[in-house]
C-alpha cells in the first residue's frame, strides 16, 4: 500500500463513491463538441466542490479514448478535482476503454478494502459521439460480456451517453441500461444533472436505492 494512499484515507475516512467518466476523444469530437465537453467537466468540477459532503465522498477518475487510452485523472476526491483539457484526434477505441475503466475501479476497490473503507456501487459514465472503431469486434464483445457480468452483480452501474451521430442501435447493444441521446451539445447540463445525481448518492447510505433526478438534458 502507497503511504500516501494511507495517509489520504486516514485524513478522509468518508465512504467513498467513484465515477469514472469515460470520455471519447476522437476526431469526429473535434471543435465545437469537445470545447462543449470541456466547459462541461469544469461545470461538474464547481457544482460538485459546493457540497461538501459530496467534496470528500465523491471520487472522480477521467479516461479519455481515441486511438489511444488515457487514464487523463486517476481517481481523485471532488475537493481536488481539475478537470484535464481534452483534444479530438483519431478512432474510437470504445471496447479498450471500457476494459479500462473497468480495471481502474477494480484496483480502486482493492485499495478502498485494504484501507477499510467501504463504498457505494461505482459509477462509469461513458459519452461518445460514434461506435467502437479500429478495434476487433472481440474487444467490444468482451467489453459489453464484462458491462452485463458487473452490472447483474452490482459491481458497477455503467451508463453511456450519445452524442450527435452516435449510433446508438450499436451503444445499446454494449452496455445494459438503455443509452440516453444527448440533445444538441447539452453537456453543460448534462454534468450538472451527474454532480446532482452524485451528490444524491454521496448523500444516502453504502447500499441505498436513490431516486436520480430526471435527466432533462437527454432522451431515450
Amino acid at each position: 500500500m502507497r503511504l500516501e494512499e494511507a495517509v489520504e484515507f486516514a485524513e478522509n475516512p468518508e465512504p467513498r463513491c467513484p465515477c469514472v467518466l469515460l470520455l471519447d476523444t476522437s476526431a469526429s469530437m473535434q471543435g465545437e463538441p469537445i470545447d462543449a465537453l470541456n466547459e462541461g467537466l469544469m461545470a461538474f468540477r464547481n457544482d460538485l466542490s459546493r457540497d461538501e459532503l459530496a467534496k470528500k465522498r465523491v471520487e472522480i477518475a477521467v479516461i479519455s479514448f481515441d486511438n489511444r487510452v488515457q487514464i487523463a485523472q486517476d481517481f481523485v476526491t471532488a475537493d481536488r478535482f481539475e478537470p484535464p483539457i481534452l483534444t479530438a484526434q483519431g478512432q474510437t477505441f470504445m471496447g479498450t476503454a471500457i476494459a479500462e475503466a473497468l480495471d481502474l475501479i477494480a484496483s480502486r476497490k482493492a485499495e478502498y478494502r485494504s484501507n477499510g473503507i467501504t463504498y457505494y456501487r461505482p459509477w462509469v459514465f461513458m459519452i461518445t459521439d460514434g461506435e467502437p472503431q479500429g478495434e476487433s469486434d472481440r474487444v467490444t464483445e468482451q467489453a459489453a460480456n464484462r458491462i452485463r457480468d458487473e452490472e447483474a452483480n452490482k459491481q458497477v452501474a455503467f451508463f453511456a451517453v450519445g452524442v450527435e451521430g452516435a449510433n446508438m442501435e450499436r451503444l445499446a447493444e454494449i452496455v445494459q441500461r438503455t443509452p440516453l441521446k444527448l440533445k444538441g451539445l447539452d453537456f453543460r447540463e448534462m454534468f450538472i444533472w451527474l454532480s446532482a445525481s452524485m451528490q444524491t448518492v454521496s448523500h444516502s447510505k453504502v447500499d441505498e436505492q436513490v431516486a436520480l433526478p430526471p435527466p432533462g438534458w437527454g432522451t431515450v
